[in-house]
């Protein structure tokens, strides 16, 4: 049984910082291209960056461009996401996910306000 856990959210003031972290079990995590996705209050899932399983390719929806890192830890079975620079429109529930499957686990929350 595929288990996520994401963590590391909280209340960051606009420009601030956060580092998201992921935690996989059940599945061969270094063989999984990995997805983090966000979910603003009323609004749908957003896919906002993926990595392959060897961590050397990345790729981010514009809005995050140049903002968020995602990276990965194949021997610690983690996927990362460094969020810098936070804006108010970065405020939602982040999920992390099998590439192509829908997100499990509960999520974590990142509010960014002054």
């Amino acid at each position: 049984e595929v288990q996520l856990v994401e963590s590391g959210g909280g209340l960051v003031q606009p420009g601030g910082s956060l580092r998201l972290s992921c935690a996989a079990s059940g599945f061969i995590f270094s063989r999984a291209r990995m997805s983090w996705g966000r979910q603003a209050p009323g609004k749908g899932l957003e896919w906002v960056s993926l990595i392959n399983s060897a961590g050397d390719t990345t790729t981010y929806v514009d809005s995050v461009k140049g903002r968020f890192t995602i990276s990965r830890d194949n021997a610690k079975n983690t996927l990362y996401l460094q969020m810098n620079s936070l804006k108010p429109e970065d405020t939602a529930v982040y999920y992390c996910a099998v590439t192509g499957e829908k997100p499990v686990g509960q999520g974590t929350q990142v509010t960014v306000s002054s």
